[in-house]
């Protein structure tokens, strides 16, 4: 055999941006080896005529750390035509970690990303099987996965590694920013795609207190990201805030002659995070790259809505009003302060100063068991009918359930327009999917099939080859992802089949399929015909085509430096 898969008669679309072209593709040993023509015979053929052949979809901003542990498919991913991921964003890795601070890695975890700590306990299990970054690196690679994998240290696992529980009290010595940067020496010389930190205000961890990155100064920060320059290889991943903002991006993007990519630059009214409106950002950002500085802003293409109860009210907890209820890990406790008539005066007044005001005013009572009548029906709705405020409906229709309601608000990316301009802007690059993370309150992990569905089909936005460009060597060249996302000669076969008419994300389902039977958002693909992963073909039709306990063909994606200027990025977005 010439070949063993070759998929013909399709549309070569190569992740360029140039136009697609029909023609065939040949692979063998897990590489393209033939490329609009592949005359021979192959062990396997697809026939992709009438369908668009593009390279498989890169999602640079993911939460897969613990979850790749128990699930070796990383679903739903590939569902979408992902073929690989980056993870360990925000500076939240699970390694390295003491065996001692495990459980309050997890219940970081499960407060500031919304896992389920019975999930994580149970998928994780007593022994890890790593401490060290290395070993968790050694574990994933041991272990396999269907898609491919790029990993960052965390921030906050990193100060808790080196400094325990002072990790969340105090700022950090000397000698402890010297051990930690040598750990990301480690780490990067391991194969680490490089560092990643937040100092975001709604990145709050266990019983209420900032997560460990953000009791980090900047020269803290800024002397543990030297460890890139060092190691001669790795980029930076931060989530913007006070402290760690567009000056700071640059500086560490010059000191290390690195990429910084930030997350997230979002349409929102009053401004992500409190630090402006998005044309200011974007601004900032056009200013920064003008003087060669290399800082690409993350943008997700989908309106971001959080699906959430009062019992983990994550969307909230950076406003002061919350910090008894963060501080709160009781149920009753939580109960006790939802009932509290002044401490609800303080809530409402909170909202209507707040970022959030907009979207609250859209809010939709999701799931309310009681009362089945009220699902999907906007809480101001039914907060007029009964003649109260809707703030109050809120806490009291959650209180008589146990705080189980769930409640569905529009965060950001409300406004199309806007949107529109941060999507197709030569300096953004796709992010924030936060695949793994938030699973009972979001699933964004389907932005690739939303991207081409809405932004492509339905809105013509972004021409086909544009689409597929943003979704493969876009955010390859900003991760430096060596030899991902494009289709060409003596590449690994990452393939994606999708038929252009009909791609597409389905609608939220709520599935109980997590460890410890906990639950999670996913989104069905239309139109994804199949997805080869270095070579081997692994979803046909919507099917798993491969045994998730046995021999998988995704891999460890060690290293990957960006040898990509700025200046070349931007041109090759325009």
């Amino acid at each position: 055999m010439d070949y063993d898969l070759k998929i013909t008669g399709g549309t070569i679309v190569d992740g360029t941006g140039k136009p697609g072209y029909r023609g065939d593709v040949g692979i063998k040993d897990g590489k393209v080896v033939a490329l609009g023509k592949a005359p021979g015979t192959a062990r396997r053929t697809i026939d992709a005529k009438g369908k668009v052949v593009a390279p498989g979809f890169i999602d640079i901003h993911t939460h897969y750390d613990a979850q790749v542990i128990w699930d070796r498919m990383m679903s739903i991913s590939p569902w979408h035509g992902v073929t690989t991921v980056v993870m360990g964003n925000c500076g939240f890795s699970v390694a390295p970690t003491r065996p001692e601070h495990r459980d309050l890695i997890m219940r970081t975890l499960e407060n500031v990303e919304g896992m389920s700590v019975n999930a994580l306990r149970a998928g994780l299990g007593e022994d890890w099987g790593f401490e060290t970054f290395p070993e968790y690196l050694d574990a994933i690679e041991r272990r396999g996965t269907a898609i491919n994998v790029g990993a960052m240290i965390g921030h906050t696992a990193l100060r808790m590694y080196v400094m325990g529980k002072d990790a969340t009290e105090r700022e950090a010595t000397p000698d402890e920013v010297a051990r930690m940067r040598a750990l990301v020496g480690e780490a990067l010389k391991a194969g680490a795609v490089g560092f990643a930190t937040s100092k975001a205000v709604t990145h709050i961890g266990y019983a209420g207190k900032p997560v460990a990155s953000r009791f980090a100064n900047f020269d803290e920060t800024r002397e543990i990201a030297r460890a890139i320059s060092d190691a001669g290889t790795g980029m930076m991943q931060v989530t913007i805030g006070h402290g760690m903002s567009f000056e700071e991006f640059a500086t560490v993007a010059e000191d290390n002659d690195c990429h910084v990519s930030w997350t997230a630059l979002l349409a929102m009214r009053k401004g992500g995070l409190g630090m402006g409106d998005s044309r200011s950002q974007l601004e900032k950002s056009h200013a920064l790259v003008e003087r060669g500085a290399k800082v690409f802003p993350q943008v997700m293409c989908r309106p971001l809505n959080f699906e959430f109860q009062f019992r983990a009210p994550f969307i909230f907890e950076s406003m002061p009003v919350f910090k008894p209820v963060s501080a709160e890990t009781t149920l009753e406790g939580r109960k006790r302060i939802y009932s509290d008539p002044g401490w609800r005066t303080q809530f409402k007044e909170a909202i209507a100063r707040a970022g959030i005001a907009d979207g609250w005013s859209d809010a939709v009572i999701s799931q309310h068991d009681p009362e089945p009548s009220l699902n999907e029906r906007r809480l101001a709705d039914v907060a007029a009918e009964r003649g109260v405020d809707p703030s109050d409906l809120a806490l009291d229709l959650a209180l008589e359930n146990e705080l189980q309601t769930r409640f569905r608000v529009p965060v950001a990316n409300r406004d199309e327009e806007e949107l529109q301009t941060l999507l197709i802007d030569p300096i953004t690059v796709l992010g924030l999917s936060d695949a793994g993370a938030h699973a009972s309150q979001l699933c964004d992990a389907c932005f690739s099939t939303y991207l081409l569905r809405y932004w492509v089909r339905e809105k013509g936005v972004l021409s086909l080859e544009e689409g597929v460009r943003m979704l493969t060597t876009r955010p390859a060249e900003v991760f430096g992802i060596k030899d991902r996302g494009r289709l060409a000669i003596g590449v690994p076969a990452d393939v994606v089949v999708f038929d252009a008419d009909t791609v597409g994300d389905g609608k939220l389902e709520r599935v109980y399929d997590l460890p410890a039977g906990e639950d999670r958002l996913i989104s069905r693909a239309s139109g994804i015909e199949a997805v080869v992963v270095n070579g081997v073909l692994i979803r046909e039709h919507g099917q798993d085509m491969v045994d998730p306990d046995g021999p998988l063909p995704g891999k460890l994606l060690r290293h990957g430096p960006a040898h990509s200027s700025a200046r070349q990025i931007q041109s090759s977005a325009a």
